[in-house]
């Protein structure tokens, strides 16, 4: 029954105050998605791109960074980086509009790195001098290429994509005492996309060519681009990896932002990176016999480093390859290869194969999961912090417990499970890239039919709703060409389009819809399986849309009994069945029986969700509401 919405989820009802409930995506206002962790704009009235000389700066500039764009305006500039997506943005200034500009952005977060060029440095060095992002005052761009390309690495070391996960949190999940969807996102999206590459055997040809064309429309400089096409087989994933060009930000920002098309096209580098740290692990395996001590300086997002500090006896998953030497700053590591598995976490000395031979670099697998043992401030620094960590993954029983739960919970194969996991945890827009990528590809109609279910999902999530239809109905008309009517596969569809229905407010349609899915449903699963409650609650709530509390109380119970039985006492959707219980006793006047439900709800959501979830705070108003009654 795998992609029915309501699988995973009871949906919850709430009670009325007035006030009408609408459903909202996370849909945002156009943005300028980043290949890179960072790009560089050069801002100048002056600038004309049909000269030699602005055509040689910025040739200079593509050669230091990949992307580099052009305003005539310091308003264009603003406007640029209000569309940005998260990143830094290195900015080139003349020193006409500088003093100006740099009044309006230079409290961005988002703006790294300020330089000033200009064809008389005295004039503009007073003043550049008051501001601390102003990395300096420059009449030649030569000196702005050497220190973009220093900036440029910073930012990349800094910018390789981090979950923290609390100790709580760990322990709960893994004990089945809490439901998923209180860990980082991030955390599991970093399984499940491990699990997606190293089970996808990609062929290299063919995943080279499609790299190659998503590059070009990233304006990835094309000696780059001619560069990996022809000389990829005779260099070695770790040298590509650390070589200075577009691949490893390409890798740390999607895997940062959550990029599926970025990901998809470098998923079989990623595989290969691994499979080649596995290989060298066990050709070095005498050299780790005994524990040892690593090093790796970071900088972090006070965001982060509040995570981080939270997070202390819990876990720190470092989502991309990790790169760390023998120069103690911040992240000290204790690895103990004994504790850990070869194949999950291979990890290898690479100076012999690195573009950068540097002393002792030890280069460990993406998702390498780590325990925070201890933090302090270090007595010459306050501000430079020693956080003491030990490597771990699944040979942990806990972590494995955690490992597995998320697997089981996210079923499908490849990519597929990566789409139910965003829409799992609310990212219906990066959820639709992947299946608009995966459509293209789709060489089945069960494969299509999936996708196009899927689609309807997602848009459901967005509220797009006549889309969502038509995407069901897409995926049920490939069906019904070879299934017969009442096959176990249509009834999620039917359901999904029962919803789509109740949501837009034609009941008698949902109504129809969900008594299908609901007849295949008691014929070919067992009486207690999860799905057949949520058939139950979805006619419950039509009925009570419709106000018919009476027969909107008979399936909200039937559901709540099975889900009695088939979950654990502390499942959200446990809380949500007894919510909608409670809120039908609200609607038919009955208020010490919804105050009494509503509390159990309430309870429950406090004790599997995150403080902040907004099922508590909707539970809490309703528990007032009712309150207000008595």
């Amino acid at each position: 029954m795998s992609g029915q919405k309501s699988k995973s989820t009871i949906p919850k009802s709430t009670v009325s105050t007035g006030t009408s409930r609408t459903k909202t995506s996370d849909a945002t206002p156009s943005r300028r998605r980043m290949v890179q962790n960072y790009l560089v704009i050069w801002v100048d009235g002056n600038i004309d791109e049909k000269t030699e000389d602005c055509r040689n700066t910025l040739a200079q500039l593509r050669a230091a960074v990949s992307e580099v764009n052009v305003c005539t305006t310091p308003e264009g500039c603003i406007e640029f980086l209000n569309k940005m997506d998260e990143g830094k943005a290195f900015v080139i200034s003349s020193g006409a509009l500088g003093q100006n500009l740099v009044n309006d952005i230079h409290g961005m977060p988002k703006v790294d790195a300020i330089y000033i060029f200009c064809g008389n440095k005295a004039r503009h060095e007073p003043w550049a001098k008051d501001w601390p992002k102003i990395r300096g005052v420059f009449t030649s761009i030569k000196p702005i290429c050497e220190s973009l390309k220093n900036v440029a690495r910073e930012c990349d070391h800094d910018s390789i994509p981090m979950s923290f996960v609390p100790k709580r949190c760990t322990s709960d999940a893994a004990s089945n005492e809490q439901n998923l969807n209180q860990l980082p996102p991030t955390y599991m999206y970093s399984v499940i996309f491990k699990d997606i590459v190293l089970e996808i055997n990609d062929d290299d040809a063919k995943s080279i060519k499609a790299l190659e064309t998503y590059c070009k429309k990233q304006n990835i400089p094309d000696a780059e681009i001619n560069e990996l096409k022809s000389k990829y087989h005779q260099k070695s994933p770790v040298w590509w990896y650390t070589c200075e060009m577009f691949l490893y930000g390409m890798l740390n920002c999607g895997l940062r932002s959550l990029d599926m098309e970025a990901m998809s096209k470098l998923g079989f580098f990623i595989r290969s990176l691994h499979l080649q740290l596995e290989q060298l692990y066990q050709e070095q395996l005498a050299n780790f016999r005994k524990p040892f001590t690593v090093y790796r300086g970071q900088g972090m997002s006070k965001e982060d480093f509040q995570s981080l500090l939270d997070s202390k006896g819990g876990l720190l998953s470092f989502n991309n390859f990790l790169s760390t030497n023998v120069v103690g700053v911040i992240f000290i590591m204790t690895i103990d290869q004994s504790k850990i598995s070869t194949s999950n976490t291979p990890f290898a000395l690479i100076d012999e194969h690195s573009a950068i031979p540097s002393e002792q670099e030890i280069l460990f697998t993406m998702h390498t999961v780590f325990r925070v043992v201890e933090m302090k401030q270090t007595a010459k620094n306050n501000r430079l912090w020693e956080v003491q960590l030990t490597i771990t993954d699944d040979n942990d029983p806990q972590l494995s417990t955690l490992t597995n739960r998320i697997k089981e919970e996210i079923d499908g194969r490849g990519w597929h499970r990566m789409g139910q996991l965003m829409l799992q945890v609310g990212h219906s827009n990066q959820a639709e890239e992947l299946y608009q990528e995966l459509l293209k590809s789709a060489s089945t109609d069960s494969e299509r039919a999936h996708i196009y279910h899927m689609l309807g999902m997602l848009k459901d999530d967005q509220g797009k709703y006549q889309e969502a239809v038509k995407f069901y109905e897409k995926s049920l008309e490939i069906k019904r060409k070879t299934l017969p009517e009442d096959d176990a596969s249509l009834a999620p569809t039917y359901s999904n389009i029962g919803e789509v229905y109740r949501n837009m407010g034609e009941y008698s349609r949902a109504l129809e819809y969900y008594e299908k899915s609901l007849k295949i449903i008691e014929i070919s699963l067992h009486p207690t399986h999860p799905d057949l409650a949520s058939s139950y609650n979805n006619i419950g709530e039509v009925y009570r849309n419709m106000g018919e509390y009476s027969k909107a109380l008979e399936f909200y119970e039937k559901s709540n009994k099975i889900l009695e039985i088939s979950l654990p006492p502390t499942h959200p959707n446990l809380a949500s069945s007894y919510n909608n219980i409670g809120t039908t006793y609200y609607g038919m006047g009955e208020y010490s029986k919804a105050l009494r439900l509503l509390e159990k709800s309430l309870d429950i959501c406090r004790k599997s969700l995150p403080a902040t979830h907004p099922d508590i705070k909707s539970t809490m108003n309703s528990i007032a509401a009712v309150k207000k009654k008595l």
